[in-house]
């Protein structure tokens, strides 16, 4: 979806200013928004694209005004209202839980189109639904750096279709290719883009 969260390459914004002695938390009710964000994922009340999904289709004005935790807490508060009660999880199973974590990696129902070297157009696609392929990429071409294996699809996962496994790429673009000729011609970008994301170039 063309969400608020998708401002990769937009203009108006203002520069990045990072600041290199920046907490983790700015509050300490921060600490405990990611603490119910990781029990109710790890109890199953939802998995991270359709918490992903959540967050992303706040409003765009709330999205924009809020901070990263603020947004963080209004998707758990959506999800929790609205999907199955979470599973009882021990505290003493917690560290072990988050140590295996939920890996997306899954079986290939179909050999990889693209390989290392391949020149990929990243399709001009503008779904209504959950995506993870950034609209400053879409309609430009990049190469295929790297093969990552078959893994769960966030755009299928997000709406408890199931995993949908597809392959999943690393894509290259010259900035000149996403900005124009006026950008630096030493900056690249890299992607992960899943397959059916992408088309021949």
């Amino acid at each position: 979806m063309n969400g608020p969260h998708d401002v990769g390459g937009l203009h108006g914004f203002g520069p990045v200013q990072p600041d290199p002695d920046e907490p983790v938390f700015h509050h300490g009710w921060e600490k405990r928004v990611l603490a119910l964000h990781v029990a109710m994922g790890l109890a199953g009340s939802y998995n991270l694209d359709e918490w992903r999904n959540a967050r992303e289709s706040l409003p765009p004005a709330e999205f924009l005004a809020a901070s990263y935790y603020e947004t963080v807490l209004a998707a758990v508060e959506q999800l929790a209202t609205s999907g199955p009660p979470p599973r009882p999880l021990a505290p003493d199973a917690v560290a072990d839980a988050l140590r295996r974590g939920r890996p997306s990696v899954r079986d290939a129902p179909r050999p990889a189109r693209f390989s290392v070297g391949d020149s990929v157009r990243a399709k001009n696609m503008h779904p209504v639904t959950h995506t993870r392929l950034p609209r400053y990429t879409r309609g430009h071409a990049g190469v295929v750096t790297a093969v990552h294996g078959c893994h769960a699809l966030p755009d299928s996962r997000a709406y408890g279709q199931g995993d949908d496994p597809q392959w999943l790429y690393t894509v290259r673009f010259t900035g000149t290719e996403l900005w124009g000729p006026d950008t630096d011609p030493t900056i690249t970008v890299s992607i992960d883009a899943f397959e059916p994301y992408l088309e021949e170039d």
